[in-house]
């Protein structure tokens, strides 16, 4: 199935993005360590079923130096050996975040102590806000059945210019 829209050609929709990577911005440039930006991106993406966010974040990862096994291992996190405790915590806080609904609480207060033991208040602000946007973009990417396969490192940020 093609996309039903494309959000990168679009004029109100490129506008848009622009602002939205402006957002993501402010991410990239915190101490939150890299690594971890895209390890929460792509936990979220796994848990929306966002082929191009997964694709996406997969590759930039790998790009950055991320290696293979922990990338197919984030879908099985609680499973592995290979996250660190500031990892896991990271993880489960975009795990809580992203599936709101299926919990009364949200995110949990003992994943919120995970995450205050091993992560300052700038990268908490961070983590936040990368949950917030990841899922916002794994809906939009969803909405308009963008698909996953055909990405390329750096790809987002050239089509922004």
């Amino acid at each position: 199935m093609d996309a039903r829209f494309d959000m990168l050609t679009n004029e109100t929709a490129v506008k848009f993005a622009k602002r939205f990577a402006n957002a993501g911005l402010v991410i990239h440039q915190s101490s939150l360590p890299r690594s971890t930006q895209e390890l929460v991106s792509l936990r979220a993406s796994q848990i929306n079923g966002c082929g191009w966010c997964i694709d996406m974040h997969t590759k930039e990862a790998a790009a950055a130096g991320e290696s293979a096994v922990r990338l197919h291992l984030v879908a099985a996190w609680r499973e592995s050996t290979v996250f660190s405790e500031a990892e896991q915590a990271a993880l489960a806080l975009a795990e809580e975040g992203t599936r709101l609904a299926d919990a009364h609480e949200g995110v949990s207060d003992e994943t919120w102590a995970a995450v205050r033991k091993h992560y300052d208040d700038d990268q908490i602000a961070a983590l936040v806000g990368m949950v917030a946007l990841i899922n916002a973009a794994n809906r939009m990417a969803v909405i308009v059945h963008q698909r996953g396969g055909s990405y390329e490192p750096g790809m987002f940020a050239a089509a922004l210019g």
